[in-house]
């Protein structure tokens, strides 16, 4: 995940050059546009994933929450008599700390995937009310 971000940030910022005497920035990578553009273009393939990534996102929420209450309440009704030295018990509330703090991580996931649904559908209504113009031919 780390890399991804490194890789996106660096052709964001970076990718694009122009030389000086043009106006026009093109791709840095043999002024190859598709080089730079790794995000999904269609808007209804965008959607697609959208939805996708909120069902996985809300999936994983839910199944935090589970795996939280089922440790939580495994760890609440656990014999002290079958640890005797007290071994381990860090590790366990470790466990259902991260647990709780990854319900909440992987709900605002699905929150921010939410908000990017609304752009995604307002991009597809924006290009019904007003479709690209065709591009001139160069000379």
């Amino acid at each position: 995940m780390l890399f991804s971000i490194v890789i996106f940030g660096c052709i964001a910022n970076e990718g694009y050059i122009n030389r000086p005497n043009e106006v026009e920035e093109y791709c840095i990578f043999n002024r190859n546009q598709n080089a730079c553009n790794y995000g999904i273009s269609s808007v209804k393939d965008r959607k697609r994933a959208v939805l996708a990534d909120i069902g996985v996102s809300a999936f994983w929420s839910f199944m935090w929450f589970v795996g939280f209450c089922f440790l939580a309440n495994q760890w609440q009704v656990t014999n002290l008599d079958d640890n005797p030295l007290r071994e381990g018990g860090d590790a366990a509330r470790a466990a259902i700390t991260f647990c709780f703090f990854s319900i909440f991580t992987w709900a605002a996931q699905t929150l921010f995937s939410v908000e990017k649904l609304k752009n995604v559908s307002f991009e597809e209504e924006y290009i019904k009310l007003f479709p690209p113009q065709p591009h001139q031919p160069f000379v």
